[in-house]
């Protein structure tokens, strides 16, 4: 079976900083970063989660897991004498809300830890580095905080947690065969014979099937890869010749309308937007 998630990953790194090991009490606000996320874990402890325009907290009375993909801003109501234990970081999505990671799941995802038994060892060893002093333990932290993102999408994909949208589509068990081969080989054309053949579906199938899933035509979804891989490309001072050729237009007069039509704005002026060089 292809890998679901080495297309996106490899394309659009995720990368954390741990920032808190240890309890935090009473009240806590935490600020959103531009283009980076958060991923905390209540090893113990109650706290009460407040978002703004939310008029009722998040309570977590259990150990859990707390994932907030896009920056959102969040506060921690917690013991002010006890607290409750947490380990927190920050997660940088490359490309920010635009990450196809961040842009798919809502604005937060709570899971207790008992439901993601797949999870125990990377949270023992996790735990272990929190209390330990060893040397590279911050780089041991972060990485470890990588390998528990991908866990935590494995399991909201095998608990089915995704009703819609790129994850949705990746958890169905004959859709993610066209999704992995769009993401693969975006420089293809894609006649939707040859996606619906990936799927082992007829065509007329496949294309009401991806439409209810994944909440959009295949076409547009390429359409929509292709301009995210081109954004990468801008981020990383390529030029609009050679981001043309690897994601499948002619050339960059055809990059240009397609990003135009996707963004509104033509890639220079979305560079400019982006405060990027160049």
């Amino acid at each position: 079976m292809a890998d679901r998630l080495a297309a996106l990953f490899t394309h659009f790194a995720v990368r954390a900083e741990t920032f808190q090991t240890g309890a935090l009490c009473g009240v806590n606000s935490l600020v959103p970063q531009a283009g980076r996320g958060q991923l905390h874990l209540i090893r113990s402890g109650d706290v009460a989660v407040h978002h703004d325009g939310v008029p009722e907290p998040l309570r977590i009375t259990e150990p859990s897991l707390l994932l907030y993909p896009r920056p959102l801003a969040h506060r921690f109501v917690t013991d002010p004498a006890c607290g409750a234990e947490f380990l927190c970081a920050h997660m940088a999505f490359d490309g920010g809300a635009g990450h196809p990671i961040a842009a798919a799941l809502p604005a937060w995802v709570c899971l207790p830890l008992a439901s993601v038994p797949g999870c125990a060892p990377v949270l023992a060893q996790l735990f272990a580095e929190a209390e330990a002093t060893y040397c590279g333990r911050q780089l041991m932290l972060d990485r470890l905080f990588e390998v528990l993102l991908i866990w935590v999408l494995r399991e909201l994909m095998a608990q089915g947690r995704v009703e819609s949208g790129m994850l949705a589509g990746l958890s169905h068990p004959k859709l993610r065969g066209a999704l992995v081969a769009l993401h693969e080989a975006p420089q293809r054309d894609w006649p939707l014979e040859e996606l619906a053949a990936a799927a082992g579906m007829s065509r007329t199938v496949f294309a009401n099937s991806f439409r209810d899933v994944v909440g959009c035509t295949p076409g547009v979804y390429l359409q929509r890869w292709r301009i995210g891989l081109a954004q990468k490309g801008l981020r990383e001072g390529r030029s609009l010749k050679h981001i043309a050729m690897d994601v499948g237009y002619g050339g960059e007069a055809a990059l240009s309308r397609a990003f135009r039509a996707h963004t509104g704005q033509s890639p220079r002026e979305w560079r400019k937007a982006e405060q990027l060089p160049g």
